[in-house]
């Protein structure tokens, strides 16, 4: 979908800060988070193609998906949603179960 942009370090010249939306189109603002990727960039070519392949599937599932990033020279992948209780978790969630390997980027604190 044309609302995900998910690339592989096309635009690494430009800091993510400077692609990342932080409001959505009604100005609403935006929840983000990070996920690593283990072992992803060691991958034969059709192997990435293949895990891209799950995971753009996943994010276009998701509505509330704004913005998708991988940086595939560090396995990270950055995503931009609309707020909503229990989003990031549900869709980390989806993300995990087509990519076993996938772990959800946190600060560790008890909330």
């Amino acid at each position: 979908m044309s609302r995900i942009r998910l690339h592989s370090g096309v635009h690494a010249a430009t800091p993510l800060h400077e692609r990342a939306p932080t409001h959505d189109e009604n100005g609403s603002p935006l929840s983000d988070f990070m996920m690593l990727l283990p072992g992803l960039r060691d991958l034969p070519e059709s192997g990435v193609g293949n895990k891209l392949a799950l995971l753009n599937a996943v994010l276009c599932n998701c509505r509330e998906v704004v913005f998708a990033d991988l940086n595939l020279p560090l396995n990270l992948l950055w995503v931009s949603v609309r707020a909503r209780p229990g989003v990031i978790v549900e869709l980390a969630s989806a993300i995990m179960t087509c990519l076993p390997e996938a772990r959800l980027v946190g600060d560790g604190s008890a909330r």
